[in-house]
């Protein structure tokens, strides 16, 4: 029997699902998956900081937040041509979707924003999927980059709403769901996961699912993300994540949001081949490569070791959804 897209997943059934035995649950999952995508195609994106640093918000999991001394040094805005540029070799890489990254806790009417729109426009000119994550926006704000040629936004719920508090103190829950919903009134596609390794628990982990599959539309694109480690940051010494935990989580996340894209992100540079093959057979669809392993300040794999990667799994890379702006 075909899976079904819903939106009205009780927290009792989301931890029935994520508590079974792990094998079954790969294997529940990896039959979802073959339901609505294709197995042998992976989208390879690539994440660039163009504006690095400084952040007035106070995430504890972040090198860029100014309240900590995590050794990053602020960058400025970076200019148009030189994003188009970066972007126009990602793509030579077989990069398809190409996201930008601004240290910034919300979007402001200014030159820095009117420089941004050129930047999705030029990179969205290329063929490319071009993904924001701005910060906090506004529907009319989220409209001007749709008009620009926005694919989707990033902004991430990060965990769950009773433990979002223990992670930042400077913006809520609320705010984060509202960003969602204003880029929802436009047609850019929303990008919307969290992060593991953040100290929370099973129950916050599942209440992030749950809120995640009770958006309706699902998120077309759900990062999971395991916390990279920074020196200086308040999560620094956080246990790393077993890598049962994070099959765990993206088999549940496909099981629950058949149809979206779930992408494995941050921390994968640390998985071996064994780990990434488990995490797309338990439903993951999506990688982010790098030119200069690194994402955003983080370390990443390269073009070159995630080309090998999917040469081994007899794999390929999924074209971009969008071919012109």
């Amino acid at each position: 029997m075909e899976a079904a897209v819903r939106a009205d997943w009780t927290v009792p059934e989301v931890h029935d699902i994520y508590h079974q035995p792990l094998l079954e649950l790969v294997h529940q999952a990896s039959v979802v998956h073959r339901e609505f995508h294709d197995p042998g195609q992976v989208q390879v994106c690539q994440l660039l900081s163009i504006k690095t640093g400084g952040c007035p918000e106070d995430c504890g999991y972040c090198s860029q937040s100014a309240h900590h001394n995590s050794g990053v040094q602020p960058r400025p805005l970076m200019g148009v041509e030189e994003v188009v540029a970066t972007a126009r070799r990602a793509k030579a890489q077989g990069v398809t979707r190409f996201c930008l990254g601004a240290a910034w806790r919300e979007v402001r009417d200014n030159p820095g924003f009117e420089r941004v729109l050129e930047m999705v426009e030029g990179v969205s000119g290329l063929g490319l999927e071009v993904c924001a994550t701005l910060g906090m926006l506004t529907v009319e704000q989220a409209k001007r980059l749709e008009a620009a040629g926005l694919y989707a936004y990033n902004h991430n719920l990060d965990t769950s709403q009773a433990y979002y508090p223990s992670v930042v103190s400077t913006r809520s829950y609320q705010d984060r769901l509202d960003t969602v919903a204003n880029v929802r009134a436009t047609s850019v596609t929303v990008c919307c996961g969290g992060i593991l390794g953040l100290g929370e628990s099973e129950d916050d982990r599942i209440a992030l699912l749950h809120t995640l599959a009770g958006l309706d539309p699902h998120p077309e694109s759900v990062p999971i993300n395991m916390l990279s480690k920074v020196e200086g940051t308040p999560l620094a010494d956080q246990p790393d994540v077993d890598i049962s935990d994070t099959v765990r989580m993206i088999a549940t996340a496909r099981l629950v949001m058949p149809a979206s894209d779930i992408r494995l992100s941050a921390g994968r540079h640390v998985m071996g081949f064994s780990d990434q093959a488990l995490c797309f057979l338990a439903g993951a669809n999506s990688i982010f490569s790098s030119e200069h392993n690194i994402m955003l300040t983080v370390p990443c794999a390269d073009h070159t070791s995630d080309r090998a990667l999917l040469a081994r799994l007899g794999m390929q890379a999924r074209p971009a959804a969008r071919t012109s702006q």
